[in-house]
Parts: C-alpha cells; sequence; structure tokens
C-alpha cells in the first residue's frame, strides 16, 4: 500500500512540473538567477559510532573472519530465494565449504553440550568411589608447595579470564539495551524526516511555478528596452558602413575648414615676407656702404692691416637677401573660392546624418510598439497555463493522505514500543542470569583460592588445615560442581547464538556494507520469475527499465531528487513535455511580423555631395607649392649674417688697437642686431608659411578621388539603408528573439535539474535502510555476537577452572589420613597412641578405622601399599 501510495505522489510530482523544463542553454544576454530551491532539514543522522565497545565488535569480527573467510555466496543465495532447492541440494558441497568453519564449531559446541552432563555424572560417581581426587587422603610430596602455587596461579589467570568474558557478555547485554532505548528517537527521526519530505515538495513545486516570474521579467524588461537592445543591434551591422562613410565625409568637412585657415597662413606669410625682405635688403646695403667706408680709411693702408681689410672687402657682397618672395603668385583666388564653399556647413549637415542614423533606436521602440504588447500578453498567459496546470492536479489531497497514513504508521509502531520494552526487559533478565551463573562459579573460585590462600599453615598436616583452608578448598569443589550443571546450558546458548549472529552478520550485515546484498536483490527474474528487474515491474509494470535497489539507495543516499532516484523520466519525460516550442512558439510567430522602416534615414542630401565637389574645385589643387617651397628653402640671407658678424670680429682682433679696431666690432654689432631684429622673425614667418604649405600639400593630394571616395561610400551606405536594411533587421531581429527564447530555455533548464537533483530529495528513504541496518546489524547482531563472543570465552575456560580447582582443592581441604613415616634407624615405633597403623588414631576424632584391626602393627609396608619411601624428619616440614 505504502509503494502504491508513494508511486501515485511521484508521478504527481512528475505531473505538476511537466510544463516547465528543457535542456540547459546558456543565454546570450547573461545567466539568470532563480535562487536555491526550498528544502527542510533532515534530522536524521543514520550513522552509528560505537564507542569504546567497539574494540569487541571488531575482535568478534576478526574471529568470525576467521571462522568463516569465504566470500559471499552469491550464487547460492539467489538459487534459495528463487527457491531452486533442487539445485542447491546438488550444490551441497558449496554450502558445507561456506559453512564449514561454523559446523565446526557448532559440533564442537554439541559435543560439548552432550558430553559436558556425562563427564560431569562419571566425575561424581568416581568421586564417590574415592577416586578422581575424592579420597579424603593427600600423598606428601616434596614439590606440594610448588605445586600448590602453580595451581593458585593458573586458577587465578583462568578466573580473570572468565571474568573478562563475562563482562564483555554484560556490556554487550548493556549495550543492546541502551542502544534499544534509542531506537525510539531514530525511528521518529525518520518518521519527522518523511513528514518534512511530504510537506516540503508543495512548496518546492510552487517555488519552480513562480520563478517562471523571472524570466518573464527579464524578458519584459528586455521588451522595455528594445529600442537600445534591437537598435543598438541593428545600428552595429550597419555601422560598419554607415559610420565610416560619414567620418569621411566629416573628415572632409574639417580638412575644408583648415585648408581655408591654411590659405589664409599662406596668404599673410607671403605679405609679411614680401615686406619684411625689402626692408632687411635695404638695412644689409646701408650696412655694407658703412662697412665699405670704413674699410677705406687710411689705416687700412698700413703695412700689415691692409691684407685683413682686403679679407673683410671680399666678403662684402654677402650682406644681402637670398630669397625672393615677391615673385610668388598669390592664393588670394583660391582662398575666396573656399570660403564661398564653406557657405554651406557640410559638418552641421553630417552631424544631421549621425543624428538620423542613431536615433535608429528610437525609430525601433517606436515601431514595435504593438508587437511589444502583444508579446507581454503572451507571457502573461503562459504564466496563467502553468500556475493553473499546477493548481488542477490534487496534489494537496494526495499529500494529505500520505501524510495520514505516515501518521498512522507512526502510531501503530509507536504501539509496539512497551513491548519492545518488555521484552528487551525479559531478554536482559535472561542474560544476566546467565551472566549470574558464570559469575558464580567465578565467585566461588576467588573466595576458594582467597580462603584458600589466607587460612593456609604450611606446617600444619593435610590433616590438621584450619578451617578457612577447608572452607576454601570446599568453595573450589562448589564452583566445580556449579561449573559442570551450567556449562552445558551456558554453551548451549552461546551455539546457538553463534549460529544465528554469526551467520546473519556473514550474510546480512557484511554484505549490506559491500552492497553485494543488493546484488542479490537486484538478479533477474529473482523476486518474480516473469520480471527481469522487480521494482520497475511493480512501480510501473515495466520490468524492463533498468531500476535497480542498488541504484534508488544511492541515488538516495546522495539526496538526489525522487524523479532522479526512480528513473521517472520513463513514465514522464520532462524534455518531451517541456519542450521550448510550445511556449515560445506564439513568441516566435509575433517577432516574424517585426518590419522596421528605415527608408527616411537619409546620411547626406545632394547640396552636401555638392558642395564636396565644389571643393575639389576651388583652385588649390593647381596652387605652385613647389615655386614656395624652392624660395623657403633657399634661405633669409646669402650668408648666415651671426657667422658674418663673428667673422669680422676676428679679423678685428687681428688688427692693432686703435679706432679701425673698434669701427669693425661696432659693424659686427650692427650686423648682429639685424639679425635679431629682421632674421628670425622672418625664419618664424617662413616656418609657418612651410607648415601651411605641407598641408595643403597633403590636402590636395589626390583630392578628387578622395572626395569621389567619400561621396561613394555614402552612397552605398544610402543604399543599403534603403534596400538592404530589412535583412539585417531580420537577421538581428531573429538573435534578439532567441535571447528572449533563451531566458525560457534557462528557467525551463532550472526547472529540470531542480527536479533532478533538488525537489523531494529522497535522503530519507536512504535513512530508513540505514536505521534498519543500524538497528539490526550495529545494535542487535554485534551485540548479540558480542555476547556469546564472551560467553563462549567464559565457557570454554571453565574447563580447566574444572581441572585446577579439582588439583588445588586437595591442597587447602582437610584430609581425613595423611602419609606418615617412621625413620628406623632413629626413631622408634609411634605407640598407639598415635596410631599404630601408621595412620593418625582416627578414633580420637570419633572415626572407626578398620584397618587398625585387621593390620599387625608392625608390619608397615602392608599396611601402606600406596605409601612411598619414608622420608626422614628433616624433610617433612617441605
Amino acid at each position: 500500500m505504502m509503494g502504491k501510495a508513494g508511486l501515485l505522489l511521484l508521478m504527481l510530482w512528475g505531473c505538476t512540473v511537466c510544463g516547465s523544463q528543457t535542456s540547459m542553454q546558456k543565454s546570450p544576454q547573461g545567466t539568470l538567477d532563480f535562487g536555491f530551491v526550498p528544502s527542510g532539514v533532515y534530522e536524521t543522522h543514520a550513522y552509528f559510532e560505537p564507542g569504546p565497545i567497539g574494540i569487541l565488535f571488531h575482535m568478534v569480527h576478526a574471529f568470525l573472519h576467521v571462522v568463516q573467510p569465504n566470500p559471499f555466496p552469491h550464487d547460492l543465495v539467489t538459487k534459495l530465494a528463487q527457491q531452486k532447492l533442487r539445485e542447491v541440494k546438488q550444490e551441497y558441497k558449496k554450502a558445507i565449504y561456506y559453512e564449514i568453519g561454523f559446523i565446526v564449531c557448532a559440533s564442537l559446541g554439541v559435543l560439548f553440550v552432550l558430553f559436558m552432563p556425562l563427564v560431569g555424572l562419571c566425575f561424581c560417581m568416581c568421586r564417590c568411589c574415592d577416586n578422581c581426587g575424592g579420597e579424603m587422603h593427600q600423598r606428601q610430596k616434596k614439590n606440594a608447595d610448588c605445586r600448590r602455587g602453580c595451581f593458585v596461579t593458573l586458577l587465578f589467570v583462568t578466573s580473570l579470564i572468565i571474568s573478562a568474558g563475562v563482562l564483555c557478555a554484560y556490556s554487550a547485554n548493556q549495550n543492546l539495551s541502551t542502544q534499544l532505548k534509542g531506537v525510539r528517537k531514530l525511528v521518529n527521526s525518520n518518521f519527522r524526516d518523511l513528514k518534512t519530505f511530504v510537506n516540503d515538495t508543495p512548496a518546492q513545486i510552487d517555488y519552480l511555478a513562480n520563478q517562471y516570474n523571472t524570466a518573464k521579467y527579464k524578458v519584459i524588461s528586455d521588451l522595455d528596452n528594445i529600442g537600445p537592445l534591437l537598435g543598438s543591434r541593428i545600428c552595429a551591422q550597419l555601422g560598419k558602413e554607415i559610420i565610416p562613410a560619414l567620418d569621411g565625409a566629416l573628415s572632409l568637412a574639417g580638412a575644408m575648414r583648415e585648408t581655408k585657415e591654411a590659405l589664409e597662413n599662406m596668404s599673410v606669410s607671403r605679405e609679411v615676407l614680401q615686406e619684411a625682405t625689402n626692408s632687411l635688403q635695404v638695412n644689409l646695403i646701408n650696412e655694407q656702404v658703412r662697412l665699405s667706408n670704413t674699410l677705406n680709411d687710411p689705416a687700412c693702408s698700413a703695412p700689415g692691416v691692409s691684407s685683413t681689410c682686403s679679407d673683410i672687402r671680399r666678403t662684402l657682397s654677402q650682406l644681402s637677401i637670398n630669397a625672393n618672395y615677391s615673385a610668388l603668385p598669390n592664393v588670394d583666388t583660391e582662398l575666396a573660392n573656399v570660403k564661398n564653399v564653406l557657405k554651406t556647413d557640410l559638418s552641421n549637415i553630417v552631424q544631421k546624418g549621425y543624428s538620423t542614423f542613431n536615433d535608429t533606436p528610437d525609430l525601433i521602440k517606436n515601431q514595435t510598439k504593438n508587437i511589444v504588447a502583444d508579446i507581454k500578453s503572451i507571457l502573461d498567459d503562459i504564466g496563467s497555463n502553468i500556475t493553473s496546470f499546477s493548481k488542477q492536479i490534487p496534489l494537496q489531497d494526495t499529500l494529505a493522505n500520505f501524510t495520514l497514513y505516515l501518521s498512522q504508521s507512526q502510531s501503530y509502531v509507536e504501539d509496539y514500543y512497551p513491548v519492545i520494552d518488555q521484552y528487551d526487559f525479559y531478554r536482559w533478565m535472561g542474560c544476566i542470569i546467565v551472566c549470574c551463573m558464570v559469575v558464580l562459579i567465578i565467585a566461588f573460585n576467588f573466595l576458594g583460592l582467597l580462603c584458600g590462600t589466607c587460612g593456609y599453615d604450611k606446617h600444619a598436616s593435610p590433616t590438621t588445615r584450619g578451617c578457612i583452608s577447608n572452607t576454601g578448598g570446599n568453595l573450589l569443589m562448589a564452583g566445580v560442581g556449579f561449573s559442570f550443571l551450567f556449562s552445558w546450558v551456558l554453551m548451549l546458548i552461546v551455539m546457538i547464538a553463534f549460529v544465528v549472529g554469526g551467520n546473519v552478520e556473514k550474510l546480512v550485515c557484511e554484505p549490506f556494507e559491500s552492497r553485494a546484498l543488493f546484488k542479490v536483490l537486484d538478479t533477474p527474474y529473482l523476486i518474480n520469475p516473469y520480471w527481469k528487474n522487480f521494482l520497475p515491474g511493480f512501480l510501473y509494470q515495466n520490468p524492463e527499465i533498468d531500476l535497480t535497489f542498488e541504484k534508488l539507495y544511492s541515488n538516495c543516499k546522495e539526496n538526489k531528487g525522487i524523479y532522479t532516484a526512480l528513473q521517472l523520466d520513463n513514465i514522464f519525460n520532462i524534455s518531451e513535455y517541456l519542450n521550448t516550442s510550445m511556449y515560445t512558439k506564439d513568441v516566435v510567430d509575433v517577432f516574424e511580423f517585426v518590419n522596421v522602416n528605415l527608408s527616411d534615414m537619409v546620411l547626406l542630401d545632394a547640396k552636401a555631395k555638392q558642395n564636396l565637389l565644389n571643393f575639389t574645385n576651388t583652385g588649390i589643387v593647381s596652387i605652385n607649392y613647389d615655386a614656395y617651397l624652392a624660395e623657403i628653402n633657399k634661405g633669409v640671407t646669402k650668408v648666415d649674417l651671426l657667422s658674418f658678424a663673428n667673422n669680422l670680429e676676428a679679423q678685428a682682433d687681428k688688427l692693432p688697437k686703435g679706432a679701425l679696431e673698434n669701427a669693425l666690432k661696432g659693424h659686427a654689432s650692427s650686423i648682429r642686431f639685424i639679425h635679431g631684429q629682421q632674421v628670425v622673425p622672418l625664419e618664424q614667418a617662413m616656418s609657418t608659411l612651410n607648415q601651411s604649405i605641407r598641408f595643403l600639400q597633403r590636402t590636395t593630394s589626390d583630392l578628387p578621388n578622395k572626395v569621389n571616395n567619400v561621396i561613394s561610400a555614402i552612397d552605398a551606405a544610402q543604399n543599403l539603408i534603403t534596400n538592404n536594411a530589412s535583412l539585417i533587421i531580420t537577421l538581428e531581429t531573429k538573435k534578439y528573439m532567441e535571447v528572449m527564447i533563451g531566458y525560457f530555455k534557462q528557467y525551463l533548464n532550472w526547472v529540470k535539474n531542480s527536479m533532478m537533483m533538488e525537489v523531494a530529495a529522497c535522503k530519507p528513504v536512504a535513512n530508513i535502510v540505514d536505521t534498519v541496518e543500524i538497528v539490526t546489524c550495529s545494535f542487535v547482531v554485534d551485540s548479540l555476537n558480542t555476547f556469546w563472543f564472551g560467553l563462549g570465552c567464559c565457557t570454554v575456560f571453565l574447563i580447566p577452572s574444572i581441572i585446577i580447582s579439582v588439583k588445588l582443592a586437595k591442597f587447602f581441604r582437610r584430609m581425613d589420613s595423611e602419609d606418615v613415616y617412621d625413620d628406623i634407624e632413629t626413631i622408634p615405633m609411634k605407640t598407639m597412641e598415635i596410631g599404630n597403623n601408621g595412620y593418625h588414631n582416627e578414633r580420637l576424632h570419633g572415626i572407626p578405622n578398620p584397618v587398625m584391626t585387621s593390620i599387625p602393627s608392625y608390619d608397615t609396608m602392608t599396611r601402606f601399599p600406596r605409601a612411598s619411601a619414608p622420608p626422614r624428619q628433616a624433610e617433612w616440614g617441605d
């Protein structure tokens, strides 16, 4: 019943979420965060740590491994489970081989049970006949003390071993009672976990359904931003041609303005250079005249001076300008043409083209308003369908029934707790009684050792031993008697517990730990001869499904979802039920009607294009830039004025001190002044003119082709917008739609993974199995095995305890007679007061001695046929 109810519950879970899953694909736009599926905390920790008694458990396991080292008989157990008794009988040798250890030990136990009472009976009869240590006579031997000490030690050690065994058995008994008291808490926690397992499932399913809103709101957010999102995609594709074309046009617009500035600089620089060179020429000529007059001074005719003056006179022709800027053509006409072209603000026109192109997202948003509204309506319908579908299934009623069933089952189990406690008390009392049997024997042994050892007097003869010593011997013999009475009962208990507990450990507990037991349960056609696999055959009526007990246990042990553990995909294939197209078909249909019209977008009008062509016709291409550069490269003067002035000073220094030297140095200073005031500004103007000319050369280089290329690029971009933009819009709209669908795929995939791994995580199922294993094996079987192990140790060591106790009792008990010898050479014969028959006079103790009346007093060898040679008097104290 429970299995069928569980199956129905699982089927309903599968149905509830069949509207919200598919295969996982990462969204191109990003990964959605659906949070964590709410899950309850399971209380049960199906793990048992035995504590200190675990050492005894390991000892028992090691002993069982020695007794039974063979591997688990999978084939035999399988055939036995399939009730193939005939095949099992045919393979009886394998069964005997597997159980040989148990058979041998059980056989020894049976022999012990059968022979121990017989041996005890024979022993009693033998002692009644004054044999087997029953005769109250002790021979005197030289090593008597050594033997007594050895027997005391051996019996003490044996008793300690028996005590350890009974403590082991008592500990196992107490451990079982203690652990069984904790079973109630363990079972109740399992029931609470099952209730948590059932109660959390609806909340988990509701959470899965509600998380549709996460995907929905993300889609709505993208729809509200369809302009920036879809528009940016379209702009990115169109911009590959449009942006470079507009950039080229804007670059030419900037070149026009810079060309105007360069022409203005060129015109101004030409006029400045013309005026400056004329002024410089006048100053240089004047300085040349003055210097020539100085050189014509009579002082230059003096010997040693005339040669220097001649050298200076020969360089006067170098004081002259080198460049002639008055011959350069003016550029006023070209400048006027460029200014006329610039009356049309091409930059503003290009910026309008940019602005029109950048307004594409707003254009798309305005043209897709109706489509966005339709898609939002579809999203609401999908959400309503998912919610209504989950509400249509009577999940709450089923879960309520299952919860009621769990409560009834828990009450049913709790009703047995008093019965379990009662029977456990009976078991505990029985085990205590059994342990008390052994404790009684141990008590007799230790009391006998204590009394015998403490009351023993080595100077006393066997017939004069004290009461305490005699009591010790009697206690030892009492222990022997109880040993014979109890030992066969103890061995019977040990044998039964050994056979049962040992085989359960080897055939159930160890195979469960190694998973071999699951392999037996998963054997094809084991439980039902018509079903290959029982579990799917029972649950789904399809025994061919590869669902085994081991897989179910392993998946639940890993806390996977019940959908994965029971392979519900064989009944409800989520991938089929959650086909993305089922939810996105309407969305795809709506997106097919997206039609964005960009035909009204104009990048550059005809006026702007004509303006570009007019720029090529301004005449700047035909300006003779080489003539300008040739004059600029000539330099301002024929000679560097600073070098000339320095050389002049050097020549003056060669002349004698006087007016001529000072005059020449004055002319050198004038030349430097002219250089600083006129040549340096001229060089700066020439540099400015050179930069303008270089710029104009670069700008006008292949200018018609540049303009034509820009116009061609603009035309191509405009043609793309007019004729081919619809194809680009369609492709980008499809990609944008895939982003929307990607959100659905993420949601559906998340639901599927959550169903497989998180929803209805079946850890409680594995915990129940583990709890049964813990209670059966760790609590009961291990304690049972430890009990018989300790009790068996006690029983086995009762045999040496019996033998040693019988031997040792002779040294403690008061004898009726003893060996007494006369040394003929040194000691006279004893009188009748001592006893003519060689014994102490037993009449003094009220005991008749028939030997006294039948044997002559002088024939000692005849009277004492069992006596050894008489010891000397000095050896009697030994």
